[in-house]
């Protein structure tokens, strides 16, 4: 048994086929099959079914190739211990980030993280929380920037700051004559949110405490994964939206003249950095953290009088 055919098996169950396995682990097709069936000799079983197209495991290599995963971690510890002996950062670190965040962080951090860490490069995804949970339990990314709690038992997540939500409301909105808002003063009928598979969304119906089918409008139905675009849905076609507070930042001052600050506990979410319990890159990780740290305003690294919003 050796590091690489453990590293096969864990390719071909992570992309569920031969050739694509091949490729990202820049070997051919036979030579990667080969190994996989000596490894599978040498144990006198069966790894995967190959009958079934995508590829899957059998009950005992779902076992093997969790066991495989843990090893291959361990053996990486060993190249962290000496990259930690060495006083400059260096390696690849392969974040996912949800988009309700992505807009609001990323561009704010990235040069200052460029400029001190030269020799890290820098690998993101903007992807939804259920495609980073799974790529964090396969392996294939090093950390996710996530909404959380997660309620996932083989994830750690370590919280960075807490966001709070704000309205964006319309003239022609009730809300707009208020100063400050509470979530009953909410007419759920006139919300734009935005559609399934976005944490964000589950957060803000917990907001308005409605967990139905939301439809916006009665006689319109939109789905969007971009909270830019729900901003732009009230300008043009009034309603109002609930946004994360950094989304603020590039605002003009007619436009901040339709924010709405909820009273007092202010409904915000937790942003963690999501990582496996075995995680590697920790220097790295701990320098990400840091920078998003310098560039979050004061007020949003604690939690005090914010009711968490779940997802």
């Amino acid at each position: 048994m050796t590091i690489t055919q453990l590293e096969y098996i864990v390719a071909v169950d992570t992309y569920r086929s031969f050739v694509t396995a091949a490729d990202k682990c820049f070997v051919t097709q036979p030579t990667l099959s080969m190994q996989v069936q000596k490894l599978e000799d040498n144990l006198g079983v069966k790894l995967f079914d190959r009958s079934k197209q995508p590829v899957i495991p059998t009950e005992i290599g779902i076992e093997v190739i969790a066991q495989a995963r843990v090893l291959l971690a361990e053996s990486e510890k060993i190249k962290e211990i000496i990259s930690d002996r060495q006083k400059e950062l260096s390696g690849e670190l392969r974040v996912g980030i949800i988009p309700t965040i992505a807009p609001y962080v990323l561009p704010k951090i990235l040069s200052g993280f460029i400029e001190k860490y030269p020799q890290v490069k820098l690998v993101v995804w903007e992807q939804t929380t259920e495609q980073i949970i799974q790529q964090l339990k396969l392996g294939m990314i090093d950390c996710g920037i996530l909404s959380t709690p997660l309620h996932e038992g083989n994830l750690t997540e370590i919280p960075v700051f807490y966001e709070n939500f704000v309205a964006y409301v319309s003239k022609e909105s009730k809300l707009f004559k208020k100063k400050n808002i509470s979530p009953e003063d909410i007419d759920i009928e006139e919300i734009w949110v935005l559609n399934e598979g976005h944490c964000m969304r589950e957060q803000v119906l917990n907001i308005c405490q409605r967990r139905k089918s939301t439809r916006g409008f009665q006689h319109f139905e939109y789905n969007t994964g971009s909270v830019e675009t729900l901003k732009r849905m009230v300008d043009q076609n009034n309603g109002a939206t609930i946004l994360p507070e950094l989304a603020l930042a590039d605002m003009n001052d007619k436009q901040l003249d339709r924010i709405r600050y909820f009273k007092t506990p202010e409904p915000a979410r937790e942003v963690s950095i999501v990582i496996q319990r075995n995680f590697l890159k920790r220097r790295m990780i701990e320098a990400l953290k840091n920078e998003i740290l310098d560039f979050i305003p004061k007020r949003l690294k604690t939690k005090k009088k914010k009711e968490i919003m779940d997802i």
